[in-house]
């Protein structure tokens, strides 16, 4: 992110969870926007395993909300302008921005926006960019969820002048208190759907029942090929 930042690139981020995935497998677009990510990191503790499985050991889980955290820590110290663009509402991202500049004194939030539930107009949507542009935040903060937040970024990209986009889910929620954070050892576990689920039921059940089931069977379909090829290729 630093490097991008100081070579004045253009590209995005994103941290990946499993229904961002699986929303991939069903639907060309999010697959277009989430591959055309500079940089699609691991989010979910599942994916963690499916990839050491399939044998990137090295990888490691790069959690959100711990993201947008020490990347603002380091930008209040760094005097790097940031934007926020999402929330539930524009209140609540006020709230965002209360909390984030009493645990980053110093931090330098340039803007932000909370867009409606709904598609953005043409006229909306240029005036977003000429917001965001006029703000020069080197850093532009996506929460509006998986996967809009990707699309908005791979559609958006071209016109925003920030190096850096970063797609961050529920972070905002977090951050600002909204919705609780499961224990780290839920985490871990892989067991932090379970307690989001607990907390946000009506909003995740339709998500959960369908991409986690989904997930598991195309993981099991992608393991087995991996382990014939690697026995062929031992046999060869």
């Amino acid at each position: 992110m630093d490097a991008m930042i100081a070579a004045r690139a253009r590209g995005y981020l994103t941290a990946a969870a499993v229904n961002l995935v699986m929303s991939a497998h069903e639907d060309a677009g999010v697959r277009t926007a989430t591959l055309g990510a500079t940089l699609a990191v691991p989010d979910g503790q599942p994916l963690v395993w499916a990839l050491h499985a399939l044998g990137h050991a090295p990888a490691t889980r790069i959690y959100g909300p711990d993201l947008m955290a020490l990347f603002c820590d380091r930008a209040a110290r760094a005097g790097t302008p940031i934007y926020l663009y999402g929330g539930r509402s524009a209140e609540t991202l006020e709230l965002l921005e209360q909390r984030l500049r009493e645990r980053f004194p110093g931090l330098n939030i340039a803007g932000g926006y909370s867009p409606p539930f709904r598609e953005l107009t043409t006229a909306e949507e240029d005036a977003v960019v000429d917001r965001i542009n006029s703000s020069n935040a080197t850093v532009v903060w996506v929460g509006i969820g998986q996967p809009k937040q990707e699309s908005w970024m791979y559609r958006m990209r071209p016109r925003l002048q920030a190096p850096l986009l970063v797609g961050v889910g529920a972070a905002f929620d977090f951050h600002a208190g909204l919705v609780p954070q499961a224990p780290r050892w839920m985490q871990r576990n892989g067991l932090e759907w379970t307690y989001r689920l607990a907390h946000e039921p009506r909003r995740l059940w339709r998500r959960y029942a369908r991409y986690n089931p989904l997930f598991i069977v195309g993981f099991a379909r992608q393991y087995l090929s991996h382990r014939s090829a690697r026995a062929a290729s031992t046999r060869r």
